[in-house]
């Protein structure tokens, strides 16, 4: 038995999902002839309460599309220091857009609006103009952190205040939903542009869609072809998305609870320096000075155990609807016999 906590990207469609991919309608969808791939889309802009929205083979490619159609070349983006538009997408806010980053330093990938307000630059002609602020919820780099509902609102009255863009970059939103007891619509209402994946946490081979009213999202088809991600079949896909709508949401509960059950064994053993708070489905903790982090990783796959490590002594495991009560068990008694 191999046991994958590397991420929740690692998931494989279920029986269920192949059956509901292999009997999909489809047609082209560059033509936007694709009634399954129409079908998703639809689905999610009424659930945020939007116009449109749009399937991308990647949240990467989502989120950067995102970001060039609220900036032009010159402008800066505001975001947290441990954003993955920052940290993980190539640089793409530089080579795509000509932007620029403003990185804020925040609490496990989080801000407050009072540092959104400090962070907008000065009018002056000879400073890189503010135009977006975005968020990341839950934050990966933060632990799958949640932001407080109430802070995001007060960022966004900064930025209608200060007339700027804001994206959120939901990778991980279904998480924080289930975690908070959120609604799509309560998001729909706060954001310009979201962002949601389809293959974390919802258990899909592929996919993200990105959501916004007709306005801001009029160039996103255009620039989904620049970037050479239109798709033709795209149906087979967008069946998965809809059979994980259906059946995938609310099971993610579950693996929240597996990770703070991980996260209070780990934070009993003599090893562990510290585990970071845990609230959805990410477990990050640090090993003591004294540990060999490539021995212990190197223990655990000797176990059939794939974590990941995340540098300076800090490791990370990742809960998942391929992670079984029986897995679970296993990891739970391996870790105490450490």
């Amino acid at each position: 038995m191999i046991i994958d906590l590397r991420s929740d990207t690692v998931t494989k469609p279920s029986k269920e999902m192949l059956d509901a991919m292999m009997s999909a309608q489809v047609g082209d969808d560059v033509f936007r002839e694709d009634p399954t791939v129409n079908e998703l889309e639809e689905r999610l802009a009424r659930m945020f309460g939007k116009q449109k929205a749009l399937f991308f083979p990647s949240g990467s490619m989502a989120n950067q599309i995102a970001i060039k159609l609220h900036t032009n070349p010159g402008k800066e983006v505001i975001c947290d220091k441990y954003a993955h538009i920052y940290n993980y997408e190539v640089g793409g806010v530089a080579f795509h857009s000509g932007a620029t980053c403003k990185l804020i330093d925040g609490d496990r990938g989080m801000f407050t609006a009072a540092q959104v307000e400090e962070a907008i630059n000065p009018s002056e002609y000879y400073y890189s103009q503010s135009s977006l602020v975005e968020v990341e919820n839950t934050t990966n780099k933060g632990g799958g952190a949640c932001w407080d509902f109430k802070e995001i609102e007060a960022i966004k009255q900064v930025c209608k205040t200060n007339n700027l863009g804001f994206h959120l970059d939901g990778a991980r939103l279904w998480n924080a939903m289930v975690a908070k007891n959120e609604s799509a619509l309560q998001y729909g209402n706060t954001f310009d542009t979201i962002s949601v994946c389809l293959s974390k946490g919802l258990g899909c081979p592929v996919g993200s869609v990105l959501i916004g009213d007709e306005e801001i999202m009029k160039q996103s088809l255009s620039l989904r072809k620049l970037f050479g991600g239109n798709m033709r079949q795209v149906g087979y896909l967008a069946a998965a998305g809809l059979f994980a709508l259906d059946h995938n949401i609310n099971r993610l509960a579950d693996d929240h609870k597996k990770a703070k059950e991980i996260g209070a064994l780990l934070s009993t053993l003599s090893i562990i320096k510290k585990v970071e708070p845990i609230e959805t489905n990410i477990v990050i903790f640090e090993l003591n000075d004294s540990v060999n982090e490539a021995q212990f990783l190197n223990n655990l796959k000797e176990k059939h155990i794939h974590i990941i490590g995340m540098g300076s002594h800090k490791l990370r495991m990742v809960t998942h609807l391929d992670y079984t009560d029986q897995m679970h068990d296993k990891l739970l008694t391996e870790l105490n016999s450490i």
